[in-house]
């Protein structure tokens, strides 16, 4: 069990983490993951433990978003059935993989999100469906196999990836690619992952609670400002979260 001030950074840190992440559809990792380890969990062990802990940001926001019944199911089983099996693959293969190689390429992959979308002023601020159907829709689900891909393997910011994927191939505005990304992602793709990582590995339980209780509430509260707020605030958030992310992924 971590002492009691260890609950309470873990707390606020988690708490933060996925406030930012629920606005901005991804990133809780660029605080909770690398606080996992500075406060002395080994890579491995804080690798499940964070995706353990992040399957609360996706519960939270999931009782949040479920008011506003944004999510469709056909597309929601899409989104599933193509990225689960990457889930799983990649959360297979992360722990032989050393760490620097896969932070690093993240973090540049992260940081040409948030520049991408910054040149792309128009981005994600309007609701326009495509390629639901034919050959848009095949390269759609290898878009998404290669994202759960990343986040089995990888666990800071690849919600982010997500996000810009639905609003980039299948026409999605920020407002609903961030709900299909925080209960889709956060709740069903991070937990496969954290099942199969705790397989696998280690998980830290005893900091779970303080874990568990900032991810949800963060996850809840983050995903009410955002709904809020609307488009332009969460194009704003989220290039915000990815350039931060990608620049400290990359010196870190």
């Amino acid at each position: 069990m971590a002492e009691y001030g260890h609950q309470a950074i873990l707390f606020v840190a988690s708490f933060i983490a996925n406030w930012f992440s629920a606005l901005s559809g991804g990133g809780a990792g660029l605080i909770q993951f690398p606080m996992l380890i500075f406060l002395g969990l080994p890579f491995g062990v804080a690798l499940a433990t964070h995706k353990v802990a992040s399957v609360a940001l996706g519960l939270g926001a999931t009782f949040r978003y479920l008011k506003e019944n944004q999510l469709e199911r056909r597309f929601s089983l899409i989104i599933l059935g193509a990225g689960l099996p990457g889930v799983v693959l990649g959360a297979s293969v992360i722990l032989f993989i050393p760490a620097k190689i896969t932070i690093t390429l993240l973090g540049v992959l992260t940081l040409a999100l948030g520049v991408y979308s910054v040149f792309k002023p128009k981005l994600g601020l309007e609701h326009a469906p495509r390629n639901n159907t034919g050959g848009g829709l095949i390269s759609g689900m290898v878009g998404l196999f290669v994202v759960g891909f990343l986040n089995g393997s990888i666990t800071s910011g690849t919600g982010l990836f997500l996000t810009v994927w639905l609003i980039h191939h299948f026409g999605l505005d920020y407002k609903r690619a961030v709900a299909y990304t925080l209960v889709l992602c956060g709740l069903v793709w991070n937990g496969t992952g954290a099942l199969v990582l705790g397989y696998l590995g280690n998980i830290a339980w005893g900091w779970m609670p303080a874990l568990l209780a900032g991810s949800l509430l963060g996850g809840y509260f983050g995903s009410h400002i955002a709904i809020k707020k609307g488009n332009l605030w969460i194009k704003r958030a989220f290039e915000t979260v990815t350039i931060l992310i990608g620049l400290k992924l990359i010196f870190s």
